[in-house]
C-alpha cells in the first residue's frame, strides 16, 4: 500500500490540471464519435471509456492510452455486466429467488471471467437498490423488497465480480448502484423523485451498499434521483458525511449517465458549470459523459470556487484503482482469450442450474404438475413459446439470440419424440396484430393439455421501463380466457421482469410457474421443471400485488395505530381499521412464496435463548420434513419482530435462512444463529442500537406462515 500511494503522489506530481481533470472524466466514445473520443484519449482527457466491447477495439484505445498521451495512464474500461456478459443468466431479481448466494456468486465470477476475458475492467454492478414498487422497471435489476437479502446477494456478487484469479489475468471491479434509495422512486416512475425519512434510509435502502462495501466493491455510482430536495450527485450529506467519514469509503465514486448536467432539470443548478461545481464538491469523483468537469473544472479550480485539492483527492482515488487492478502492469488483453473462455459448456451447464433454482411455482392445483412422461401431445401456445431473444432479459448487452433456448426447444429435448407438441403463437406480444385466440382454441383440444407462455418482453422492464397497469400486455390475457373456456388443463409459464397482476389467472388456471426472463437456458429449465426433471425450488423475493391498487405491497409494513388484524378502533360507533373497501390487505402471492412437487411440514419450534443479551446470539431451531414423496429443498426462512421501540418496528423483519434438501421421509432440524446486534435499527438519535424487551420469532415458508416463538433482549 505505501509503494502503491508513492506512485500515485508521483504521478500526480507530473500532471497537469487539464490531466488531472481527464482521470476525472469518463467519456461514450460512440456518442463522442471515434476520432473525436480518440483525440480525448490521445490528450489525457479521459481516464475511463464506457460501453465498447470487444478485445481488439478496448485495445485499440487502450494503446492510444499508454503509448500516445503524455503520461501513458491506462484507462479503465466499464460496461454494464448486470446478469452475464455472453452466458447471460437469469435477471436478478430471479437469481435472488434461488435465495443461494453460493450460486449466484458463481454467476458473477463467470460474468467476470467474461468479461475480463473480453477487456472490460469495471462492471457497472451489482445494483443493490431495495424496491418495494414493482412498477418501477428496475425491479428487475435489484434482489427485490428486503435489505436482509439485498445484504445477502450484494455480498455474493461484489464476491464473485471481485474474486482473483481470472483467466484474462486482470481485474474486474465491482460498482454497486445507485447510492441512493433509487428504488423508492414515487409512483414507480424511473427517475423520479424520492422522499424519504433519514431513518428508512438508514434501515432500509443503504444495509446493502454497506455490504457491498464491506466485501469490497471499490467504487459506487451514485443515483438519478433526488433525496428531500437534494439530488444524489449533489448531495454531500450522502457521498461526504455517510459513505466517507463514517463509513471510511476510500474509492470512487461515478456518476451515472449524464446524472450531473441532470442537476439542471431537477432545478439545482442553473448551468453546467454550476453542476459541476455542486458535484465536485459534494464528492462525485468522475463524471459519467455529461462533459460538466471537463468543459469547466479547470475555471472552477482557477476562479477558486473548487479548491485543487478537492480535484487532487479525486485523482488519488482513480489512480488507485487503476494501480489496483493491475491495468499499469496489464493494461492490454490477449485478443484470443475470449474465444476460448466465452460460452464454456460449463458456463452454460451453470447458466441451467440457476435458471432451474430461479423458477417459482406459484399454484399447481391437483397435482397437474409435473407433467405426465407418456402424453400423446400437448399444445404450446403463447408469443413466447418460441421466444430466442425476450428471455435475455433487459441488460442482455453482447447476448445473442442464437445463444438461447426458448420454451419449444427445452420441451422438444425432454420430451419423447412420440410426444407430438402443437405450436400456435395465439397472439403477438403486445396486441399490434390481430389475434387468433380461435387457432389457440382448437390446438388446446386437440391436445387435450395446454402449456402457455405469456407475459412481458425484454423492453417492458428495466431502465426507463416502468408500467402503470402489471397485468399481461396486449391480448394475451383474451389468449388466456380463450385457451382456458375450452376445458382442458391448462399449464401458465410466466416470463417478466417484475411481479405481474394476474388475479384471473390465480383463480382459473391450475398451474402457474413464474419463469422470469432466465437467459439463455430459459427454455430448458422450464421443460425440466414441467416434466418433473428438476423439483422446484425457488421462493419469491418481492411480494405480487392483487391489484396496481395495493402498490407498495409489502410483508415487513407497520403495524399502524388501527392494524387491519385484530379489534379496530371503534369511532361512531364502527370499528375502523387500515384496510381497503374493495380489496383484501395481501399480497396475492406473500414475500418468501414457492411451492415444490413435495410437501414440507414444520414442526418443534424451540427458542433456545428465551432471554439474551445484548452482546449474545439468538439461538432458534425447528424440524423441517419432507412428508411426500420426492426429494426436494426447502428454503427455511426466520423472522423477528420487535414488539416494542422507541421508533415503530415493522410487524416481521428476516433475519435468517437457509436451504434445506431432503430426501422423502426425512427430517432435520434447522438451527439458526442471530447475533442481537443485528435486531437493531436507527432509533431517536439517528443512531443504531438494539434496545431490549420483548420479541417475536417466526421460523416458516415465507412472511405470511411458520411456527411463532418468543423471546427477550435483555440490558
Amino acid at each position: 500500500m505505501q509503494e502503491q500511494e508513492v506512485r500515485v503522489e508521483a504521478l500526480l506530481s507530473e500532471m497537469t490540471l487539464a490531466e488531472k481533470i481527464g482521470q476525472m472524466c469518463q467519456i461514450h466514445v460512440g456518442t463522442l464519435g471515434w476520432p473525436q473520443g480518440e483525440d480525448r484519449i490521445r490528450r489525457g482527457q479521459a481516464g475511463s471509456v464506457l460501453t465498447v466491447y470487444g478485445a481488439a477495439k478496448i485495445n485499440q484505445l487502450q494503446r492510444i492510452a499508454v503509448e500516445e498521451s503524455r503520461l501513458g495512464i491506462p484507462l479503465i474500461v466499464g460496461n454494464d455486466v448486470i446478469h452475464g456478459y455472453r452466458t447471460i443468466f437469469p435477471i436478478p431479481l430471479a437469481e435472488s429467488c434461488t435465495w443461494d448466494p453460493g450460486l449466484v456468486e458463481e454467476a458473477a465470477r463467470i460474468a467476470a471471467e467474461e468479461a475480463s476475458a473480453d477487456g472490460t475492467g469495471w462492471t457497472f454492478a451489482p445494483m443493490v437498490d431495495v424496491c418495494r414498487d414493482p412498477r418501477w422497471g428496475r425491479i428487475a435489476e435489484g434482489s427485490g423488497e428486503d435489505p436482509f437479502l439485498g445484504e445477502a446477494m450484494a455480498r455474493a456478487r461484489v464476491h464473485g465480480f471481485e474474486t482473483g484469479d481470472l483467466a484474462s489475468g486482470r481485474k474486474l471491479v465491482s460498482c454497486p448502484k445507485h447510492f441512493a434509495a433509487y428504488g423508492a422512486a414515487e409512483s414507480g416512475k424511473d427517475y423520479n423523485t424520492v422522499d424519504i425519512s433519514e431513518r428508512t434510509l438508514r434501515d432500509l435502502y443503504l444495509p446493502p451498499f454497506r455490504a457491498a462495501f464491506d466485501e469490497g466493491a471499490p467504487t459506487v455510482m451514485s443515483a438519478f434521483n433526488e433525496i428531500a430536495g437534494i439530488p444524489a450527485s449533489a448531495n454531500g450529506f450522502l457521498l461526504h458525511t455517510v459513505l466517507r467519514r463514517e463509513w471510511g469509503f476510500r474509492g470512487v465514486v461515478l456518476s451515472d449517465w449524464n446524472a450531473i448536467a441532470e442537476l439542471i432539470p431537477h432545478g439545482c443548478a442553473a448551468n453546467l458549470k454550476e453542476a459541476a461545481e455542486k458535484s465536485v464538491l459534494a464528492g462525485v469523483d468522475m463524471d459519467m459523459v455529461s462533459d460538466a468537469y471537463h468543459l469547466h473544472l479547470a475555471d472552477l479550480v482557477n476562479e477558486g470556487r473548487v479548491p485543487l485539492s478537492v480535484v487532487d483527492q479525486s485523482v488519488r482515488r482513480v489512480l488507485r484503482l487503476k494501480l489496483g487492478m493491475g491495468l499499469f502492469e496489464r493494461p492490454y488483453v490477449d485478443e484470443s482469450l475470449a474465444g476460448q473462455v466465452i460460452l464454456r459448456p460449463a458456463y452454460r451447464q451453470k447458466a441451467l442450474e440457476v435458471t432451474q433454482k430461479s423458477m417459482v411455482l406459484l399454484k399447481n392445483s391437483g397435482g397437474l404438475l409435473p407433467l405426465a412422461r407418456d402424453l400423446e401431445r400437448i399444445a404450446l401456445i403463447g408469443p413466447l413459446a418460441d421466444d430466442h431473444h425476450h428471455v435475455l432479459g433487459c441488460w442482455y448487452r453482447i447476448g445473442r439470440d442464437q445463444d438461447a433456448e426458448s420454451v419449444l426447444d427445452g420441451l422438444r429435448a425432454v420430451l419423447p419424440s412420440t410426444t407430438e407438441v402443437i405450436h400456435v403463437p395465439g397472439c403477438d406480444l403486445e396486441g399490434r396484430e390481430r389475434p387468433d385466440l380461435e387457432g389457440a382454441a382448437r390446438a388446446a383440444r386437440a391436445a387435450g393439455l395446454a402449456v402457455l407462455v405469456v407475459g412481458e418482453g425484454e423492453h417492458m422492464s428495466g431502465e426507463a421501463h416502468s408500467r402503470a397497469y402489471l397485468g399481461l400486455p396486449g391480448h394475451q390475457q383474451a389468449l388466456a380466457e380463450a385457451v382456458h373456456a375450452t376445458g382442458v388443463p391448462v399449464v401458465a409459464v410466466l416470463m417478466s421482469g417484475r411481479p405481474l397482476v394476474i388475479p384471473w389467472m390465480a383463480e382459473h388456471v391450475p398451474a402457474i410457474l413464474q419463469a422470469w426472463h432466465g437467459g439463455i437456458r430459459t427454455g430448458r429449465a422450464v421443460a425440466d421443471i414441467l416434466t418433473g426433471a428438476t423439483n422446484p425450488s425457488a421462493k419469491l423475493t418481492a411480494s405480487w400485488p392483487r391489484t396496481e391498487g395495493q402498490i407498495p405491497v409489502y410483508y415487513a409494513h407497520k403495524n399502524t395505530g388501527r392494524p387491519a388484524t385484530g379489534a379496530g378502533t371503534v369511532q361512531f360507533d364502527k370499528p375502523h381499521w387500515s384496510i381497503y373497501i374493495d380489496e383484501e390487505n395481501e399480497p396475492l402471492f406473500p414475500f418468501g412464496y414457492g411451492l415444490s412437487y413435495t410437501r414440507f411440514e414444520y414442526r418443534a419450534l424451540a427458542v433456545e435463548t428465551a432471554q439474551v443479551g445484548l452482546d449474545g446470539t439468538l439461538i432458534v431451531s425447528a424440524a423441517i420434513a419432507n412428508t411426500g414423496d420426492r426429494p426436494g429443498d426447502e428454503i427455511v426462512q426466520l423472522y423477528v419482530r420487535d414488539r416494542v421501540g422507541s421508533v415503530t418496528r415493522p410487524v416481521k423483519e428476516l433475519k435468517g435462512f437457509q436451504r434445506v434438501s431432503l430426501a422423502p421421509g426425512e427430517e432435520r432440524q434447522v438451527r439458526f444463529e442471530v447475533p442481537v446486534q443485528r435486531l437493531g435499527f436507527h432509533g431517536l438519535a439517528m443512531e443504531y442500537a438494539v434496545e431490549p424487551g420483548d420479541f417475536s420469532v417466526w421460523v416458516g415458508p415465507n412472511a405470511a406462515e411458520g411456527l411463532e416463538g418468543a423471546f427477550a433482549v435483555i440490558g
